[in-house]
């Protein structure tokens, strides 16, 4: 079993802790996300139990990556800084009813696994945490961005070529 591969349940019950630093390169969807592969995730996890007695894991991520600003395609860095709580459920079933006795929106419930792979857990945080259209306050190249604008084309200038004589 793979050092990554925990017994959530058991985990909770003990208080486990784990805490890492993973570079991006290894987190293979976040670094599909990313302008480039550099860069390192310090990381988390704390077991315990929630004050109903539901088992629970707090994952934090953090750690700069790049990723591509929206605006002008430029390598844009930015700074991961996320914390979640997840609460485990046996079941489907169990979660939903977990779900409603929680009653917040802030923690999320999850079905718990005694073959849990906590990187997957913590790619997930990882790529949560990350904007959904990332860009810069003020673009440090806007010369192609900004020729675009003053570029005043007609939108019936392609038609007059079509125009028969």
């Amino acid at each position: 079993m793979s050092a990554f591969v925990i017994d959530a349940f058991e985990f909770c019950r003990n208080s486990g802790h784990r805490e890492g630093v993973t570079p991006v390169a290894e987190m293979t969807r976040l670094a599909a996300d990313c302008a480039d592969k550099s860069g390192e995730i310090r990381w988390s996890i704390d077991g315990g139990l929630t004050k109903q007695g539901y088992p629970s894991m707090t994952l934090a991520v953090a750690g700069p990556v790049k990723l591509v600003c929206q605006r002008c395609l430029t390598a844009l860095d930015y700074e991961i800084d996320s914390s979640t709580m997840l609460v485990l459920g046996k079941d489907d079933e169990d979660a939903d009813g977990i779900e409603e006795v929680l009653d917040d929106e802030s923690i999320d419930v999850i079905v718990g696994s005694h073959e849990c792979d906590i990187r997957q857990l913590l790619e997930d945080e990882a790529l949560l945490a990350l904007p959904q259209a990332p860009k810069h306050e003020v673009c440090p190249d806007t010369k192609l961005l900004d020729a675009l604008k003053t570029e005043k084309v007609s939108p019936f200038a392609a038609l007059k070529n079509l125009k028969s004589e």
